[in-house]
């Protein structure tokens, strides 16, 4: 069992910067893949980067590409994701997402089976 809990959202200007954490309790969180995803109001879900257990692999939305950058320190359970360049389109809740029992990195959102609470997001233009 993994619990997630997300921080660090909040309000910031086109062209800003913020970084999300998601702090994650249990023992297996360096055996899973970790993912973030964002829903903005009247859209669906949308993957937004992904990382392995190791941290070697990571994979983007075509959308956050060069923008974004998905971390994690196993040593402190948790995932970050730094968000450069922010765009009025950033606008969701974000979600933080784990892949336990699996390893390697997904894009699909069923593909994850834990799930934080979410943090807000907005970019004013």
């Amino acid at each position: 069992q993994v619990q997630l809990v997300e921080s660090g959202g909040g309000l910031v200007q086109a062209g800003g910067s913020l970084r999300l954490s998601c702090a994650a309790s249990g023992r297996t969180f360096t055996t899973t893949a970790m993912g973030w995803f964002r829903q903005a109001p009247g859209k669906e879900r949308e993957f937004v980067a992904t990382i392995n257990l190791s941290g070697g692999i990571t994979n983007y939305a075509d959308s956050v590409k060069g923008r974004f950058t998905i971390s994690r320190d196993n040593a402190k359970n948790t995932v970050y994701l730094q968000m450069n360049c922010l765009k009025p389109e950033d606008t969701a809740v974000y979600y933080c997402a784990a892949r336990l029992p699996y390893s390697s990195t997904s894009y699909r959102s069923v593909d994850y089976f834990y799930w934080g609470q979410g943090t807000q997001v907005t970019v004013s233009s």
